[in-house]
């Protein structure tokens, strides 16, 4: 794709990795944020994280400082619950951001099957008793819905487990295969377009995920160094077409600061 972007036009951030590791700002994220929209781009802040409310990840980002309203942000929750008819039953296997999104979207929450759809996301609250209930689901006939199928997530210990390792678990356990909500999948995509019409650029620190997303969209793919992929790593696929520091560099870079 061509680089740099057109002038204006709505930006995608993804934010771990990106906008912060572990709620925890990257050098010089709000200066660059703040750059972007004197230049009359739109932030959008595009995330698969699963284990945040929207709440939260405002909260997260005015700790970068960053303001940001809640139109602002697009999350894999959101993208899942978009797949499940109001009314439906969900056996969910997933924290806080993915049980508001459902909420939002009007479905009935059941403790142990029958349900229409298992849904798994983010959670530190899994374990074997809560596999066996969405397994037993799966067996007897709901649908496998996943936020996203990220294996990890950057922190500033290293990677740590992600909603699709707790997939992954869930899939085997069930004999089902899932239908992925999040970037890079269409779920998703169809949410931005939905609140952006105009997207020139997709900003992550992961190709398999925000690579693919950006190629889905028709977008170039900026990558950065700052989260998933570490600089001099091998180049991941699809192959970017820019490579920066940071965020804070990459704007800089097309800024001409």
């Amino acid at each position: 794709m061509a680089w740099p972007p057109p002038p204006g036009g709505t930006w995608l951030l993804d934010l771990d990795g990106v906008v912060w590791l572990s709620g925890q700002p990257i050098d010089g994220v709000d200066r660059a944020v703040k750059a972007l929209r004197s230049e009359g781009v739109r932030p959008l802040f595009a995330t698969n994280n699963a284990g945040l409310t929207v709440d939260q990840v405002l909260e997260r980002l005015a700790g970068c400082g960053i303001d940001a309203e809640r139109h602002d942000v697009v999350n894999s929750p959101q993208a899942a619950a978009s797949l499940l008819e109001p009314g439906s039953t969900v056996l969910a296997v997933c924290g806080a951001g993915a049980l508001e999104a459902l909420a939002a979207r009007g479905v009935k929450l059941v403790e142990r099957g029958p349900a229409d759809a298992v849904v798994v996301g983010y959670t530190t609250a899994f374990d074997y008793d809560l596999l066996a209930r969405a397994a037993a689901a799966l067996h007897a006939g709901a649908r496998l819905i996943g936020t996203n199928d990220d294996a990890t997530y950057p922190t500033p210990d290293g990677l740590l487990p992600g909603a699709g390792s707790l997939l992954a678990a869930v899939t085997t356990a069930g004999g089902v295969q899932p239908v992925v909500a999040g970037k890079p999948h269409e779920p998703m995509a169809q949410l931005v377009r939905q609140r952006a019409g105009d997207v020139v650029t997709m900003v992550g620190d992961r190709p398999s995920t925000d690579g693919l997303f950006a190629r889905r969209l028709g977008v170039p793919f900026a990558l950065v160094l700052t989260g998933v992929t570490k600089p001099g790593a091998p180049a991941g696929q699809p192959e970017a077409d820019v490579t920066s520091a940071s965020l804070a560099t990459l704007v800089d870079s097309v800024l001409g600061r």
